[in-house]
């Protein structure tokens, strides 16, 4: 196994909650990191039986009628659509709209974005021809293929969740055309080849089978095996996740979770997120800096530096609402707010709190969870689960993977439906990046880690944040 990164712009933020990226730059990327990933492992693109792809979910790409980019992709976290959001619940009915899609209308979703370009850039919106998520614009570029998978596709507002097959009723009610939609399929089936442009950009085979791939919750999700009922996972990348497998569509009816199918056929999901869990830490760190440069993570450096302050941070509270929020207020304009600061803080009170809060709001997904009777029987922490400081003292297994977001791994023959192993035995089927499952006892690496990263927090210290 090898995996190689590149960076690409960061996002626009032209107005407050407005967040956009060039669909070009994510395919000037790829075409970085995989031939560097081929070199880093030896191999030729002739030694990569099959290709799967995952990534941001919910960002709206537009194409024209020569597969062009129209305008900037508005990306997952864009919550420029309130207005969209509000009108298509009086239309369609907030109940209705669950019923349809499993999910209320959230400005997150690929479906108000669509709407708002129309609204708001008409001349524009002529010019769309095809629609599709981030992932799938490059699988676009790499296979000349439209199409996406189920797990994403529950992100749109678009899909019948419940049915696994795109809503007609709110295409009709929305007036989508159902042909600027990709084509659907499950995460493991092929849906195309790698193309002549494709390889020539990549080193890749040309014809080398290309599968579905999913959202970079779901592939994430499969790869620390949280695939079957009870198995849960709390991952932080920008935004923070805690994601449970279901084997029905399980409905949350204030719609505070999201409920998307999974990527094992048959099977769906529901997710909690904090918009801004690391972005919170991030906005710390680029606005204040991380301390003296001595080559370590910087991040590492911040948990380090935090982890002097005592737990509850001297009643010092932080709503991570920086880009508002979705689990459990649905607000896009919510807002970040730093509370209760006095004389007597440090900024290692400061750095606490921050983290403090975010592990606070992932924990209103558990809450969610046991309302509606989701199983909680073990949960996997995700590469950044420092910033979870266990305040629902839940029983935790930490995955030694770094996720989906950012990396592309290239592995012998393991992405295709039937070719892969049984991803119910140590979720080891679709990978993401350096992604994997970790079962049984500890082999001293963390595998198992049922310690709270800053001890000691305690809502009884300071009561809950919520009341902000």
């Amino acid at each position: 196994m090898a995996s190689a990164t590149e960076e690409h712009a960061p996002f626009a933020s032209p107005e407050i909650g407005w967040a956009e990226q060039d669909p070009d730059d994510w395919w000037r990327a790829c075409t970085i990191a995989v031939p560097r990933a081929l070199q880093q492992a030896k191999l030729g693109g002739e030694d990569v039986a099959c290709v799967g792809l995952s990534g941001q979910m919910h960002g709206a790409v537009m194409l024209d009628a020569s597969d062009r980019v129209v305008r900037p992709a508005l990306i997952w976290c864009d919550v420029r659509t309130e207005r969209q959001c509000r009108e298509l619940t009086e239309k369609i009915g907030a109940e209705r709209l669950i019923q349809l899609t499993c999910n209320p209308a959230l400005a997150n979703f690929t479906l108000t974005k669509f709407l708002w370009v129309r609204e708001n850039e008409p001349e524009q919106w002529k010019r769309v021809r095809s629609v599709m998520l981030p992932k799938d614009y490059v699988r676009f570029r790499l296979t000349g293929e439209r199409a996406i998978d189920m797990a994403d596709a529950s992100g749109t507002l678009m899909l019948d969740v419940a049915n696994r097959r795109w809503s007609n009723e709110m295409l009709a009610a929305t007036g989508i055309d159902q042909e600027l939609l990709p084509a659907l399929y499950e995460s493991p089936d092929v849906c195309g080849k790698v193309s002549t442009a494709g390889a020539a950009a990549t080193g890749l085979k040309q014809g080398t089978p290309v599968v579905a791939g999913a959202g970079d919750q779901a592939a994430g999700a499969t790869g620390m095996g949280i695939v079957t009922p009870g198995a849960v996972s709390a991952t932080i990348g920008t935004s923070g996740v805690v994601f449970a497998a279901t084997d029905r569509p399980a409905l949350d009816p204030k719609g505070r979770l999201h409920t998307f199918c999974h990527a094992i056929p048959g099977r769906w999901h529901v997710m909690g997120v904090t918009q801004a869990a690391g972005l919170s830490l991030r906005w710390f760190r680029d606005q204040f800096g991380a301390e003296k440069d001595d080559r370590c993570d910087p991040y590492e450096r911040l948990t380090d530096e935090a982890a002097a302050a005592e737990p509850g941070s001297k009643g010092l509270l932080w709503t991570p609402y920086l880009m508002g929020e979705r689990t459990p207020h649905l607000d896009p304009n919510a807002r970040g707010a730093l509370v209760g600061l006095t004389a007597s803080h440090t900024r290692a009170h400061v750095i606490r709190a921050i983290l403090e809060g975010v592990a606070f709001s992932l924990r209103d997904s558990f809450t969610i969870f046991g309302e509606m009777g989701v199983p909680v029987n073990s949960m996997r922490r995700g590469a950044f689960a420092t910033v979870a400081a266990n305040p629902g003292g839940r029983l935790r297994e930490r995955s030694r993977g770094r996720g989906s977001r950012g990396r592309r791994g290239l592995r012998r023959g393991d992405s295709c439906r039937g070719r892969c192993p049984d991803v119910e035995r140590g979720g080891r089927g679709l990978r993401g990046g350096r992604s994997s499952g970790c079962a049984g006892e500890t082999d001293g690496r963390g595998c198992r880690n049922f310690e709270p990263a800053l001890p000691g927090l305690s809502e009884g210290l300071f009561g809950d944040p919520q009341h902000l």
